[in-house]
């Protein structure tokens, strides 16, 4: 496929979802924009849910672990069962009995004031970031492959990346989303499957014959218990894809919005139950298709590995035309998913947690400060990604992505587990020290273990990061005489 051809496809792409933007949009109020008024089916956010949760980053990166790391990562994915559990039977009842808009109103009710400001600036902070780093990811690869030959520099490509967002989210948000992310998570697992399919085809490989195939592939391997030291080892990775999924999931305003959208309780846990089952078969389906792409390019000598493994395939032509137009429609399905719920829940959590525009402004202002300050968010996120042109040089983003996660979200699961496992009284204007504190702490102890112990934490980041917050609160609060 030549430039032309890309851009024609993703022109008629984004033509089918902003179509579905003016058939779902109506009034345009906030309680349209930020709940969906309660009306969206279970069935279809626990569907639209897979390509959010999943993103660029998880369609190009997690194939491109399986040389290095084998299966290790369906280690968190396991864990992943027991954090949706906990969302399901915990958080979830909590959410809809306090009836909230947004997660991190729970805190003001809770500690107070500074505590609800930090809350949602972590948020903030996490999302902006994590959103970036997905649609950096994305935006480099359609650079590579489309605008560089059509001589478009990239702060274009980034620019109409979000513009393109922007345009079937700005006036009914997440009740639009819910329809647009259902669209492209099935595409998204359209590619999956025609890409593992040709794949199998062209390496002579039968479904009856997957076991014998799987028996023979040294990185087929799924379970890591011999060293404790590593960062693949199978506790660390199965405790923290539990509080990965807690805190990325159950934690965040993005993924908690859509859940909040259902009609009622019962239906947004049949949602999460429906979501898990589904997202670990997709999670390993992924490292399958990983495993196939790397027996694939040792023989045919492809150099190609990590995050351009999949790419440099998919759009050699050598499996054919079908593999390179799928491949591109499931990047971008995946990529979109995941960025247009992000800049809908930043734009949400903006207005509510930061401007309190249901407090300071009018009624009859409130749309007009919500459309606002979702074309900030949208200045912001293009800033952030012409940030990481300069600054990333490991090519394996996904890494990074929950590294990061972990010394972001860590202070919101300590806020979160004290605040309802605990009926203790915290001093509220000393939490944001605690929370900002708390990751430099973890930082700190990583290191000196990596570099004095060759220990490696990996995803535990997360629960030390808590850990410690959760123990500073318990510092500061209140003692009763």
């Amino acid at each position: 496929m030549g430039p032309t051809e890309i851009l024609l496809l993703i022109v008629a792409y984004f033509v089918v979802l902003v179509g579905i933007s003016f058939l779902t949009q109506k009034s345009g109020s906030n309680e349209e924009f930020f709940k969906a008024n309660n009306k969206s089916p279970w069935y279809l956010v626990a569907f639209g849910m897979i390509g959010a949760s999943l993103s660029g980053v998880t369609f190009i990166s997690i194939p491109g672990t399986v040389e290095t790391s084998g299966f290790s990562y369906f280690q968190v994915v396991l864990g992943y069962t027991i954090g949706y559990a906990v969302i399901s039977l915990v958080l979830l009842p909590l959410y809809y009995k306090l009836q909230l808009t947004s997660i991190y109103t729970y805190l003001e009710q809770r500690y107070g004031f500074y505590a609800y400001k930090t809350g949602a600036s972590f948020f903030l902070l996490s999302r902006i970031v994590g959103a970036s780093f997905r649609l950096f990811l994305v935006a480099g690869v359609l650079q590579l492959i489309v605008f560089n030959e059509l001589h478009i520099p990239f702060y274009i490509t980034v620019t109409i990346t979000i513009i393109l967002i922007w345009v079937y989210t700005f006036k009914s948000g997440i009740k639009t989303i819910v329809w647009t992310d259902s669209l492209q998570t099935l595409f998204m697992l359209i590619s999956l499957g025609v890409s593992i399919v040709l794949l199998m085809h062209d390496m002579d490989i039968s479904f009856s014959g997957i076991s014998d195939y799987l028996e023979t592939q040294e990185t087929f391997k799924m379970f890591f218990f011999e060293d404790w030291h590593s960062g693949d080892f199978f506790f660390k990775q199965f405790i923290s894809g539990a509080f990965i999924a807690i805190v990325m999931t159950g934690l965040d305003q993005d993924m908690m919005q859509k859940n909040l959208t259902c009609p009622n309780l019962k239906d947004a846990q049949k949602n999460i139950f429906s979501f898990t089952i589904i997202l670990t078969i997709v999670n390993f389906l992924f490292l399958f298709l990983g495993l196939l792409l790397t027996d694939y390019a040792n023989s045919n000598g492809i150099s190609a590995e990590k995050d351009d493994l999949f790419p440099a395939i998919a759009m050699s032509g050598d499996l054919g035309l079908a593999v390179s137009i799928f491949f591109l429609l499931g990047l971008i399905a995946a990529a979109y998913s995941s960025a247009d719920s992000a800049l809908t829940s930043l734009t949400t959590s903006f207005s509510i947690d930061i401007l309190n525009i249901e407090k300071r402004y009018p009624k009859a202002r409130q749309v007009k400060v919500r459309k606002m300050t979702h074309v900030g968010v949208s200045l912001v996120l293009i800033l952030t990604m012409l940030l990481f042109e300069y600054a990333i040089q490991d090519k394996s983003v996904i890494n990074k992505l929950f590294q990061f996660a972990g010394y972001t979200y860590g202070p919101l699961l300590g806020l979160f587990a004290l605040g309802m496992f605990t009926k203790w009284k915290i001093k509220d204007r000393f939490i944001p020290i605690v929370a900002v504190l708390s990751p430099i702490l973890s930082f700190l102890i990583s290191w000196i273990c990596s570099e004095w112990f060759n220990f490696e934490f990996g995803f535990f980041i997360l629960i030390l990061n808590g850990f410690l917050t959760f123990l500073g609160l318990v510092l500061i609060r209140v003692k009763h005489n």
